[in-house]
């Protein structure tokens, strides 16, 4: 079986390497790019990111990539968002100042409420928000209230409830943990860093590509 060809979006941000190691190991066939031409011929495509809210839209923007994006996603083929990447999907983000994002996903990035120690470094578990959500995702063979590897500050707020995929509890405050809507996926936490279950999200998005 052909293995599909997975664009990494190299923009300066995010765990690369990690993330092309964990798609190779699920199957896929990872390139890591900022050649338009490369990322539009892709199977599916990966948008990482750690830092800053800001430091990621000026990034791309300096690469020349947000328009690229834009087009891809309208395409219709798989494309996941990943840590700063999910949050960058979405309309805007409040990280050092209101800042414009892909606005691929309706709502907007704000910090986590103040009820336990920031920056949120810890596994946590996801759980659907509804029953049956995660069928015929991603998602499907996991187990609600399995453990992921979260690294972050801010998170998303969903402007449509339809796209939230998972919630985790932070101190007793449920955020958007993962989203999807059509074609576009996001994951706040890691899963090429989340042990077997993470690597099953992984794998199972790999295999949407084909």
């Amino acid at each position: 079986m052909t293995k599909p060809g997975i664009a990494i979006v190299d923009y300066g941000l995010g765990n690369v390497r990690s993330i092309g190691n964990g798609v190779e190991k699920v199957g896929g066939e990872p390139v890591l790019t900022r050649d338009p031409a490369q990322i539009l011929a892709a199977d599916g495509l990966v948008l990482p990111g750690v830092g800053s809210f800001v430091s990621g839209m000026e990034r791309l923007a300096g690469c020349g990539l947000i328009d690229c994006i834009r087009e891809y996603a309208a395409g219709g083929k798989p494309m996941i968002g990943i840590c700063l990447g999910m949050q960058l999907l979405f309309e805007q983000g409040e990280e050092f100042g209101v800042t414009a994002g892909l606005a691929l996903l309706s709502g907007e990035v704000k910090l986590l409420p103040p009820v336990a120690k920031l920056p949120h470094m810890a596994w946590n578990g996801i759980a659907p928000p509804a029953p049956g959500r995660w069928d015929g995702t991603p998602f499907a063979g996991v187990r609600p209230g399995e453990d992921m590897y979260f690294v972050h500050s801010y998170a998303a707020v969903a402007g449509d409830e339809s796209d939230v995929l998972s919630v985790t509890d932070f101190g007793g405050h449920n955020f958007v943990s993962a989203v999807q809507r059509g074609n576009i996926t996001g994951c706040q936490f890691h899963p090429e860093k989340s042990g077997a279950e993470g690597l099953a999200i992984l794998a199972a998005w790999v295999d949407s590509c084909r």
